[in-house]
């Protein structure tokens, strides 16, 4: 069998293999090396978190019949998108793929941050005031929804190898997971990193209460982006340890319940709270 039908027919196992050794060992990195100071306890905020994942499956399962992978299989039998008009090696087919794939990813986060009915629901992952691992997981299920329906259009357009949907998912996944870590890095090697990946210091810029702040570094993966449209923040204008994450309200630790993070969007103007409600 080959590499990559084996990799499809265990993608279950796959997937939550790779999310809970991910998750774990960026835990173990945030206690034994944590960047800053987290205000809300651990627990609250990691069952609160973690329980926006569980009704994120649930309700994907339940809304949507077929996963990306089928997708991609269904497409490809049938001839659909553009990398089934033309041949290329499949080696080729899959790094174009998921180049493309973080591309247009990069394009939906400025999306969701522009118009202000999706600003509500994305709102919920920058309202964390202790980003750690779990703030990379917390999706309000709307967003979630909106983002596999256009995951689903780029697939049918693309036409990508299902292995190349399965291993971008994973790379996702992983990454947001680290970069939203809590976790220090010493700065020649965040330097480094950065060339090839959105680092933890790069991505925490983003999750500002500053609007300028807010509005740059949307990279999940690919760190190219942020720069090549003029996106990019360095550093934090008050530094790692003097900066304020998340939004002026929404910051009591209430606010970081479940019940109460699934009505955010329903909640204040629809273009606030935070850097882009306080006039900054």
């Amino acid at each position: 069998m080959p590499a990559s039908d084996l990799l499809l027919s265990n993608e279950p196992a796959i997937r939550l293999g790779i999310f809970l050794g991910v998750l774990v060992a960026m835990a173990i990195w945030e206690v034994a090396a944590p960047r800053r100071r987290i205000e809300i306890p651990r627990v609250v905020r990691w069952t609160n978190n973690l329980g926006v994942v569980v009704v994120d499956t649930i309700l994907v399962r339940l809304v949507y019949p077929i996963a990306a992978v089928g997708l991609a299989l269904w497409a490809q039998a049938e001839g659909w998108g553009l990398f089934n008009l033309v041949d290329l090696p499949t080696w080729l087919e899959v790094l174009l793929a998921i180049i493309l794939f973080d591309l247009i990813i990069y394009f939906q986060h400025v999306v969701f941050h522009h118009v202000p009915f999706l600003w509500r629901l994305h709102r919920m992952h920058h309202a964390d005031t202790g980003i750690d691992v779990t703030t990379g997981l917390r999706f309000h299920p709307l967003e979630i929804l909106i983002s596999m329906a256009l995951k689903f259009a780029v697939v049918l357009l693309l036409g990508p190898a299902a292995i190349a949907v399965l291993i971008f998912e994973v790379l996702l996944n992983a990454t947001a997971m680290f970069n939203h870590s809590n976790v220090r890095i010493p700065g020649p090697v965040d330097k480094l990193l950065r060339l090839i990946v959105v680092t933890p210091d790069m991505h925490r810029v983003h999750h500002s209460i500053d609007r300028k702040e807010t509005d740059s570094n949307y990279g999940f993966n690919l760190p190219w982006w942020d720069r090549l449209f003029g996106t990019y923040t360095a550093q934090p204008a008050k530094g790692h340890d003097g900066m304020t994450i998340g939004f002026v309200r929404f910051r009591s630790r209430r606010d970081h319940w479940l019940d109460r993070m699934l009505i955010q969007p329903f909640l204040g103007p629809a273009n606030g709270p935070g850097p882009k409600e306080d006039g900054n």
